[in-house]
């Protein structure tokens, strides 16, 4: 017969309680960190096409105003122009941007998850026990807070990198702004501090069915395909980051098709009143009147085919260098 253990004493709670915190706060350093390097990887590899996206969407490619250019062209342009590292124009802004906005977007994403699981399962445990997974509602929900938080402590930087890469160098490669640095520096002088937040209510508001979709997509997935239980540990890993791939592809995919009108109003809004540009709008609904009246819904959609190739690759880097970074940290925390 087992004898029974010895409740612990208040000095033997304190130290549990201590030691979980510290666990706790060791494990979602750990995940911010492996957020922002996962954002970094994902960034880097597909900036070319971003940048391609980012200028159909502005216009600000050098052609008269209005005027259609494919995606090719605008590639022969940034390298006519800028030259081969022209492609990467505004990643080192994008960076310092990224690795503190996915760093928040995936722990902030864990926790929130965490806290809905508990709600809905009525315990962390049974929550775990099950895989982690939720209802699509509810994936939805903790996505979208995350794209929330993240954007909204990050929006200058966004707007910095907006700048810089939504605009072509002009005659000579001579560039409006010349890093992250100058164009905080530039806009907050030139347009005074509130500049730095133009755009802001469309970022953040729109981060919510962004991030929603994107990570509600995910979880449909995961509990559509759930893990194999017989999975060996050799192979777990593997299997997981290739789930992860795939999955947040699809959710890159469906959020950036989604979402995109709402992108192109905040990028318009971002430039405007910024060195080279004439367009000025003053507020989200003034730029949607103004962008419709002049050129139609099709306005709205520019880049969007770009983008969508871009999104499979982007998100789906995110997702797999994030559990890879994830789990290969484990066991250091």
């Amino acid at each position: 017969m087992t004898a029974p253990s010895k409740p612990q004493s208040s000095l033997q709670r304190k130290e549990t309680v201590k030691a979980k915190v510290a666990h706790g706060a060791a494990d979602l350093t750990r995940r911010m960190v492996c957020g922002g390097l996962a954002g970094m990887i994902a960034k880097t590899a597909t900036n070319p096409l971003d940048r391609i996206r980012m200028l159909s969407q502005t216009g600000e490619h050098g052609a008269a105003s209005g005027t259609k250019v494919s995606p090719f062209q605008l590639y022969r342009s940034i390298i006519k122009n800028e030259g081969i590292v022209g492609l990467w124009a505004g990643n080192g802004a994008n960076l310092l941007r990224v690795f503190p906005a996915k760093s928040i977007v995936f722990s902030s994403n864990d926790f929130y998850r965490g806290c809905c699981g508990y709600l809905y399962w009525g315990s962390t445990d049974v929550y775990l026990e099950n895989s982690g997974q939720l209802p699509w509602a509810l994936s939805f929900l903790s996505g979208g807070l995350a794209g929330m938080s993240a954007s909204a402590a990050t929006y200058p930087l966004d707007l910095a990198r907006g700048r810089i890469t939504g605009k072509l160098a002009g005659p000579g490669g001579k560039k409006h702004y010349k890093g992250i640095v100058n164009t905080v520096l530039v806009t907050a002088r030139e347009e005074g501090f509130k500049a730095l937040y133009k755009g802001i209510t469309p970022t953040v508001l729109g981060a919510m069915p962004y991030e929603g979709i994107k990570f509600g997509t995910v979880g449909i997935l995961e509990r559509t395909f759930p893990k194999k239980k017989d999975d060996t540990e050799g192979g777990s890993i593997t299997s997981n980051v290739t789930r992860k791939v795939m999955f947040g592809g699809a959710g890159g995919i469906m959020a950036g098709v989604t979402t995109y009108p709402n992108d192109t109003v905040r990028r318009l809004l971002q430039l405007s009143g910024s060195k080279g540009t004439t367009e000025h709008y003053t507020g989200y609904w003034d730029c949607v009147r103004k962008t419709y009246a002049k050129f139609g819904v099709e306005r709205f959609y520019r880049g969007a085919f770009i983008n969508i190739i871009r999104m499979a690759p982007n998100t789906a880097i995110q997702f797999g260098s994030y559990e890879l970074l994830k789990q290969y940290t484990a066991g250091y925390f």
